[in-house]
């Protein structure tokens, strides 16, 4: 299993005019305050997998080196801004022999490596998707087995993998962390 960090995004509605990355904001609460929000996100997948890939835009030079200093395979996606599928596209297009890739977002800075872990193992298990389920609510990051390889490298636009994972059976992981539905759109998610 792979992790592949998402981190290619704009985050329009975090700072509509574009100057303050999301990304590179700090925490202000919980295990990880102070620390950038991509950088946690990073740090919970690299806790739980052997190999993370991050995809960031081509002027986004400072996620880049952050994450690559603390492990990160790096690829720049020159597509990125026309919609997160380019980002995801790029990513699965490089590390496309792996038995499995977890899809992870840079904004979701919560997420508990033991989720991580459980979905990877869920795909080790035999599902082909694996979804985190906290409280009855279906959330981020999501897993997908290789047999969604050709589904992965035909997607376009913004809507990433949510029509593969609608679309196809989905094992259900129930966790204990409110870290699958929390992302970090605006300064008060912070």
């Amino acid at each position: 299993m792979i992790g592949i960090l998402l981190a290619a995004g704009r985050g329009r509605r975090f700072d509509p005019s574009g100057v303050r990355n999301k990304l590179l904001q700090p925490l202000a609460e919980g295990p990880h305050a102070g620390q950038a929000v991509v950088l946690a996100a990073a740090s919970n997948l690299l806790a739980a997998l052997p190999r993370v890939l991050a995809v960031v835009r081509p002027d986004d030079t400072q996620v880049a080196r952050l994450l690559g200093a603390m492990g990160c395979e790096v690829r720049v996606c020159h597509d990125a801004d026309t919609g997160m599928a380019a980002s995801l596209t790029c990513a699965i297009g490089h590390v496309r022999g792996a038995p499995g890739w977890l899809i992870a977002l840079g904004d979701m800075p919560h997420v508990a490596p033991a989720t991580i872990a459980a979905l990877s193992h869920a795909i080790g298990d035999g599902a082909h998707i694996a979804v985190p389920v906290f409280q009855g609510r279906r959330g981020n990051p999501v897993a997908f087995g290789a047999v969604h390889l050709p589904l992965l490298l035909a997607l376009d636009g913004d809507q990433g993998a949510r029509a593969i994972v609608h679309g196809h059976v989905a094992r259900e992981v129930m966790v204990a962390d409110n870290g699958v539905l929390r992302d970090v759109d605006t300064p008060d998610d912070l």
